[in-house]
C-alpha cells in the first residue's frame, strides 16, 4: 500500500475517533468494493459475499477501538472478512454432514483435495459412491483434534482456498516454510482421522 494511502486511512481513521461518523462513511465508500471482492474470491456466491463485507464493517466499526496500527487498517480489514469467510465456510460443511457425502466431494468448493485425499489407508474405499454421515464428522472431530497451528494453515490453504504465497504474505512467513507446514499439518489431519478409525 502506497504512502499515501496510509496517511488517508489514518486521516481517515482520526477523524472517525474524534467523532465524525461521516468518517467511517468515506471508509465504507473506500474498502467496501475490494472487500467485497475478496470475500467473492473465497465464497464464490454473491450473497454470501454481500453478507461477509456488511459483516466486515460492523465488526471493524464495533472493533475499531482496538485497532492498534500494527498492520495497515486495509489489511486488518481483510483479515475480519477473511475470517467471516472462512467461518462461512465452516458452516457449509457442517450443514453438509446432514446428507450423505461423495468421496469425491471437494473438501471445499474451490480445491482440487476431495475427502478420499485426507482419509486414511484403512478408510471406505474411494470408489464408493456414498460415505455416511458419520465420515463427515470423522473429518470435523480429526480438525479439532490437530493442532490451532496446523487447523489455521489447512484451513486457509482449504477451505479458504489461499495459495501458498498469500498465505506467506498473511502469516509472514517463507515460502518454504508454508509448503512444509501445510504438508505437516496434512499428515496430522490424516493422523488424526486414523485415530479416530481406530
Amino acid at each position: 500500500m502506497h504512502t499515501k494511502d496510509l496517511a488517508a486511512d489514518k486521516l481517515l481513521l482520526d477523524r472517525y475517533r474524534q467523532g465524525d461518523d461521516r468518517a467511517f462513511d468515506d471508509i465504507l465508500r473506500r474498502y467496501y468494493e475490494p472487500i467485497f471482492r475478496r470475500a467473492f474470491s473465497l465464497l464464490r456466491n454473491h450473497e454470501d459475499a454481500e453478507e461477509v463485507a456488511q459483516d466486515t464493517f460492523l465488526r471493524a466499526r464495533r472493533g475499531l477501538d482496538k485497532f492498534r496500527g500494527d498492520a495497515a487498517f486495509s489489511t486488518w480489514l481483510y483479515r475480519i472478512a477473511t475470517n467471516l469467510a472462512h467461518n462461512k465456510h465452516w458452516y457449509w460443511w457442517r450443514r453438509r454432514r446432514h446428507a450423505g457425502v461423495s468421496l469425491d466431494a471437494m473438501v471445499s468448493p474451490e480445491t482440487d483435495l476431495t475427502l478420499a485425499d485426507v482419509l486414511p489407508d484403512g478408510a471406505p474405499n474411494p470408489g464408493q459412491e456414498m460415505v455416511t454421515q458419520e465420515l463427515v464428522e470423522r473429518v470435523e472431530s480429526a480438525m479439532e483434534k490437530i493442532s490451532p497451528a496446523h487447523r489455521e494453515i489447512l484451513t486457509l490453504r482449504i477451505v479458504r482456498d489461499l495459495s501458498y504465497e498469500e498465505i506467506a504474505a498473511l502469516q509472514d512467513l517463507s515460502l518454504g516454510t508454508v509448503k512444509s507446514r501445510i504438508a505437516r499439518a496434512r499428515e496430522a489431519l490424516k493422523q488424526a482421522l486414523g485415530d479416530d478409525a481406530g
